[in-house]
């Protein structure tokens, strides 16, 4: 039977067989959904990408008021062109481990407080010079100077020192942590030439792809690096076009206009799968679609008007009616079962009485605004509308705003007290803490300040017995559970589609959105 699905396998990866003619086989043989894939992808990858050809991709998010400069992408659209001409020092494996990119090895002193990696020879960035152990170093510096706005900056928080030695750099700890070549793996982190400190967006790395054009919030064009080092880039040139407009991004996909896209409407999903050229992949991560507020902000600077809002919302009707099945119901902490270290909290439910107690010991009187837009994450005005109106049953009046896609990751998101948003997720607890939730952080979105919080992140990242460190994470969980400025109603699925024209797509890649931000290098155009 084996054999006989890796036929049908084969037959599908040559065309000779539609992806879902070989799943309904599949199925009849008695293969789960998941196994069937699984050994589509290996059939694919056993086959060989082919080179060659232009894939273009339409993506959300864009904006006139993005940029190149990796310190400062904020959405789908800048990780996705990021991914194309930079490269961090390490990254996240498919199989949820680290693996190398321009440090070929690492290793830490036995208290995980001094870290070395060591460069790979020969890589030079797109403009021919060599990557020195130096520009590591000015790349580190740049992200965490005093005036950086880099949203890496809580990561380096925690680093004393960094410092070229030879050919490898060594990163010296304030404190043990056994997950910095996680946090090293974050996508701000590009290396660049003097670490971008002349001109940070250039767009001047070592990636798979050079950059030919950029027209913030509309469109990118890239080329194949013809001295890339590695095996990333299969077709000569990709295109990035955003289209914001979820209708108009599916029906770009429809008509051939472009061969990807990311945020697949949840609620029409299933009706793009059944289209003969077009595949919808479905991923389960930890990426979450939020309500934040700033904790301090009135009135969100009285908790019980933030515990009034958390048991004003109704997560299973977002989940049932925004998301369609395509998610998981959240419980106000970024942190769900796809990390390695979960423990499961006591679900908060929906209590209009709850909410009503804690907005009367408030003393709040009053409406409360919302922002939200159509960029912030798929269907954010329609839940807005589904979160005032369960609200209204608790008696809390909320008015909801809805403001310009373009713009709203600068004017709105970590400007605005109360505002829709998105996270994609990251692959560690203490990267995902220390990113948006430590005080000091600067994508600390919620305005969060918690000593005892912040202590014990500190304290997790040394602590070497898997148990306590289990439960030192639920106990952060629950902090933020309890006292954070985070509304976090459910975890979306990444739901994605591709045309038949291109091939190696794999779901169930960890990390961020389409295959951890790097489809364009790694899916190739058909013959």
């Amino acid at each position: 039977m084996n054999r006989h699905m890796q036929y049908l396998a084969s037959q599908a990866v040559a065309g000779k067989l539609s992806r879902r003619d070989f799943l309904g086989k599949a199925a009849a043989l008695g293969f789960t959904a998941v196994s069937a894939n699984l050994l589509l992808s290996s059939a694919a990858k056993a086959a060989g990408p082919q080179k060659g050809g232009t894939i273009r991709l339409g993506l959300q998010g864009g904006s006139t008021t993005d940029s190149l400069d990796p310190a400062l992408v904020t959405n789908t659209v800048g990780l996705m062109v990021t991914r194309l001409w930079g490269e961090t020092l390490v990254e996240l494996a498919e199989d949820g481990g680290i693996e190398g990119k321009l440090a070929e090895s690492y290793e830490a002193s036995a208290d995980a407080k001094t870290w070395t990696f060591k460069l790979r020879s020969g890589v030079t960035y797109s403009n021919g010079q060599n990557v020195t152990a130096e520009d590591v170093v000015k790349t580190m510096e740049r992200h965490s100077g005093e005036d950086t706005k880099s949203g890496a900056l809580g990561i380096m928080r925690g680093i004393k020192d960094v410092r070229a030695d030879g050919d490898s750099v060594v990163f010296e700890l304030d404190s043990p942590n056994a997950d910095l070549p996680y946090l090293l793996a974050d996508y701000h982190l590009i290396i660049q030439p003097g670490g971008g400190m002349d001109d940070p967006a250039a767009a001047i790395g070592t990636g798979p792809y050079i950059m030919k054009s950029s027209d913030m919030g509309v469109r990118f064009v890239a080329e194949k690096n013809p001295n890339y080092w590695g095996d990333l880039g299969n077709a000569d040139t990709v295109e990035i076009i955003v289209i914001n407009d979820d209708t108009a991004r599916v029906a770009a996909l429809q008509s051939g206009q472009v061969d990807v896209i990311d945020r697949v409407p949840p609620r029409t999903a299933k009706l793009v799968d059944r289209a003969p050229n077009i595949t919808v992949h479905s991923t389960s991560a930890a990426g979450h679609y939020v309500f934040i507020m700033h904790c301090n902000t009135a009135p969100f600077d009285n908790n019980d008007v933030r515990l009034a809002l958390k048991y004003g919302i109704n997560r299973q009707e977002m989940v049932d009616k925004i998301l369609n099945g395509y998610g998981t119901v959240g419980n106000d902490t970024p942190i769900n079962a796809s990390y390695p270290m979960y423990t499961e909290l006591e679900q908060r439910q929906f209590d209009p009485d709850k909410a009503m107690h804690h907005l009367k010991k408030s003393g709040h009187d009053g409406s409360i605004l919302l922002r939200t837009s159509d960029n912030s994450f798929p269907g954010a005005p329609d839940a807005s509308a589904l979160f005032q109106q369960s609200l209204a049953g608790a008696g809390i009046k909320l008015d909801v705003k809805r403001e310009p896609n373009d713009g709203y990751w600068s004017e709105v998101w970590n400007n605005k007290p109360f505002c829709t948003s998105y996270w994609g997720g990251r692959p560690t607890q203490d990267q995902m803490f220390t990113t948006a939730y430590l005080s000091t952080a600067d994508w600390n979105d919620t305005r969060f300040n918690n000593e005892q919080f912040d202590q014990m992140l500190v304290a997790a990242r040394g602590e070497l017995d898997v148990a306590k460190r289990t439960q030192m994470y639920a106990d952060m969980s629950t902090i933020l559970r309890d006292e954070g400025g985070l509304i976090c109603p459910m975890f979306n699925d990444f739901v994605e589609a591709t045309t038949d024209k291109v091939d190696g797509f794999v779901e169930g890649i960890p990390g961020q959105v389409l295959m951890n931000g790097y489809a364009a290098s790694k899916l190739w155009v058909k013959a």
